[in-house]
C-alpha cells in the first residue's frame, strides 16, 4: 500500500504505520512525525533494546521451537513455500510469537501490519481491514498481527470473521492465554492454533552467546568476557523467556567492570528476579491444580515445591490458605479430622505473623496434608445427598421428627411417635425413620479404609446392621398383631 515504510530488519514486506496509540514496535505515523521529534521518539537502531536488535531474521535463528519450526515440520514447510493461513500463536512471553509473525510476512512477501489489542479498538480494526481489502484488490496480501488478541471482546473478534474467511487478510493472533477459554469459537474455527513452548535454558544460552558474538546488532564490539557458568545462570533466570534473557544480559553488560560480567555483576542483575507466574491465567490454575493433586497423591515433596512456586510468583497467601483448608475438607476429610483444624490454625497464624514467618505455617500444612490418611467419602456422600435434594424436591419431614410447640400442631400429629434416643437402651432408637419416606434406608456415607474412618466404618456397619434387624423385628411384631 502507498505510504508504507519498510522495516529495516527485513528486506521483504513493507510495514504500514498505525495510529500512534496502536504502535506495537514504536513506529510513528509519517503524518505525525516531524524531523525534530524523530530524534526524540525514534531512536537509531543502535539505541534499540538488545532484544529488539537481536530479533531473528531467519527461521533458523528462532530458538527453542524445534517441535513447531524444526526442519521438515508442516508449519516450516508452509512458511518457506509462502503458503499462509490465519493462525493463533499460543505461548508464554518471549517465546517468539511476534518474530514468527514477522517472518511469516517476509517469506510470503506480504504487507505486515501490527496492532495491540490492549491499545486498539473497533475503529482501528476496521481501518486495518479496509487497508487489507485495498491491497487484496491490487493483488497483494496482508498479514495482520494482533498482539494480546485475547484482550479483544466478542464484537471486536467477530469483526475479523468475514475477512478471514474470504482471505482478505491473514490474521495472526498472539496470546499467552488458553484460546479455548478466551477466543470465540467462530474465530477459532477459522484459524489454526499453534502452541509455542517456553524456551529451554540451553536454547536461551545459545541466543545469549549469539548476542555476545554479533558485532553488527549485538554486543560483539564491546569485548565482554562472560564465562559459561555465568551465561547459564542468566539463561536459567530468564525462565523460558528469550527477551527477558537478552534484557538481563544487556543490563549485566552495562554494569560490567572492565568488560567482565562476573558473579558480583550477576548478583546485582538478578537481585529481584521472579519466576513466570500469571495470577489470573492458565499458569496460575495449572500450578494450584498441581499442588492439589500432589497432596492427593501423597507426595509431600511435590506439594511443597508447588506451594513454594506459587508463593515465589506472588500468589496471595490467603488464597493458598483457603485452598489448603479445602484440601483438608475434600481430600483428607474424616480420615484425619485434625487436618482441618491444622489448616485453619495455620491460616490464623499467617494472619498474625504475616510473611515470611507465616509462610512456614502454611508450608507445614501442605506437607501434613500430603502425608495424612485421605478419604473423600464425606465429599462423595454430600454430593449424593445433594443429588437427591435436587431430584426429589421438597420432601416432607417425618411427622415423628417435627417440632410441636403448639396445641394445634400436637393435634395434627406433629412429634407423635418420636423416640428420645437418650432414654432408650443403647442410646439409639434403631426403629426410628429419620429420612423422608421416599428415601427410606438410603445410605450416603461409606467410610474408607483410611485413618479414623476405619473405626467410623466399624461403628457405622454395626449401627446399620442393628437398624435392619430392629426394623425387621418390629415389622414381624406388627404382622403378629394383625390389623
Amino acid at each position: 500500500g502507498s505510504g508504507g515504510s519498510r522495516d529495516p530488519r527485513f528486506p521483504g514486506p513493507r510495514l504500514k504505520p498505525l495510529p500512534r496509540h496502536c504502535w506495537h514496535h514504536g513506529r510513528m505515523s509519517r503524518r505525525a512525525a516531524k524531523p525534530a521529534s524523530a530524534t526524540l521518539f525514534a531512536p537509531p537502531a543502535g539505541m534499540s533494546p538488545l532484544a529488539e536488535r537481536m530479533r531473528p531474521r531467519e527461521l533458523d535463528e528462532i530458538v527453542g521451537q524445534e517441535r513447531l519450526l524444526g526442519p521438515g515440520t508442516a508449519l516450516r514447510r508452509a512458511i518457506e513455500a509462502g503458503h499462509m493461513h490465519s493462525m493463533i500463536l499460543w505461548g508464554p512471553p518471549g517465546c517468539g510469537k511476534t518474530t514468527l509473525a514477522l517472518l511469516l510476512a517476509r517469506y510470503a512477501d506480504a504487507e505486515f501490519e501490527s496492532m495491540s489489542a490492549v491499545l486498539c479498538g473497533l475503529p482501528e480494526v476496521r481501518e486495518a481491514v479496509a487497508r487489507a481489502q485495498a491491497r487484496a484488490d491490487a493483488g497483494r496480501r496482508t498479514v495482520l498481527f494482533i498482539d494480546e488478541v485475547h484482550r479483544f471482546n466478542r464484537v471486536q473478534q467477530d469483526a475479523f470473521l468475514p475477512h478471514v474467511e474470504r482471505g482478505t487478510l491473514i490474521l495472526v493472533g498472539a496470546t499467552t492465554e488458553n484460546p479455548s477459554f478466551e477466543l470465540n469459537s467462530a474465530l477459532l474455527s477459522r484459524c489454526r492454533v499453534h502452541v509455542m513452548d517456553a524456551v529451554p535454558a540451553a536454547a536461551i544460552e545459545a541466543a545469549l552467546r549469539r548476542a555476545l558474538d554479533d558485532s553488527g546488532h549485538g554486543l560483539g564490539d564491546r569485548g565482554l568476557v562472560v564465562d559459561q557458568a555465568t551465561l547459564g545462570e542468566i539463561a536459567r533466570a530468564a525462565d523460558g523467556d528469550v527477551r527477558r534473557g537478552l534484557t538481563l544480559l544487556e543490563i549485566a553488560a552495562d554494569l560490567a567492570r572492565e568488560g567482565r560480567i562476573d558473579a558480583a555483576t550477576l548478583a546485582q542483575v538478578l537481585a529481584d528476579r521472579s519466576r513466570r507466574f500469571d495470577k489470573g491465567g492458565e499458569q496460575f490454575y495449572d500450578q494450584i491444580s498441581a499442588l492439589h493433586k500432589s497432596v492427593r497423591s501423597s507426595d509431600p515433596d511435590a506439594a511443597l515445591y508447588w506451594f513454594t512456586r506459587m508463593l515465589d510468583g506472588g500468589c496471595d497467601p490467603h488464597y493458598l490458605a483457603r485452598r489448603l483448608v479445602r484440601m483438608a475438607i475434600e481430600d483428607v476429610g474424616l480420615a484425619d479430622p485434625r487436618a482441618l483444624s491444622l489448616a485453619v490454625d495455620a491460616w490464623e497464624a499467617w494472619d498474625r505473623l504475616g510473611s515470611p514467618e507465616g509462610d512456614l505455617a502454611l508450608a507445614e500444612v501442605a506437607i501434613y496434608l500430603a502425608l495424612a490418611p485421605r478419604s473423600n467419602a464425606a465429599y462423595v456422600a454430600f454430593g449424593a445427598a445433594h443429588g437427591d435434594v435436587r431430584e426429589h424436591g421438597t420432601q416432607p419431614v417425618p411427622m415423628a421428627l417435627r417440632n410441636a410447640p403448639t396445641r394445634l400442631m400436637k393435634e395434627l400429629g406433629y412429634g407423635q411417635g418420636y423416640q428420645y434416643d437418650h432414654g432408650i437402651e443403647g442410646g439409639v432408637a434403631l426403629t426410628q425413620q429419620c429420612l423422608p419416606e421416599i428415601l427410606r434406608d438410603r445410605s450416603y456415607y461409606q467410610p474408607a479404609e483410611q485413618g479414623l474412618e476405619i473405626r467410623l466404618r466399624e461403628k457405622l456397619d454395626a449401627l446399620r446392621a442393628a437398624r435392619v434387624a430392629a426394623r425387621a423385628a418390629a415389622g414381624a411384631r406388627q404382622g403378629d398383631q394383625g390389623p
